[in-house]
């Protein structure tokens, strides 16, 4: 009875650990999220030549926030 709560333990403490692991693969991406008034949105990659410009305003302005 002992050996199957230590097993039961130990899969449930493993397979919280795969899913941190699994959440944090990876590096995280950089995109840019346009909300409009109307309601809509439009999302642009990082690496798309549109948010370049504006990635690069966003970080001067965190910058100059101290954030």
């Amino acid at each position: 009875m002992r050996s199957r709560r230590v097993l039961a333990l130990g899969l449930a403490v493993g397979s919280l650990l795969g899913i941190g692991l699994y959440a944090r693969r990876g590096r995280p991406q950089e995109r840019i999220d346009l909300y409009f008034a109307d309601g809509s949105l439009v999302s642009l990659h990082g690496d798309s030549p549109k948010a370049t410009v504006l990635l690069a305003h966003a970080r001067e302005a965190l910058r100059a926030a101290g954030a």
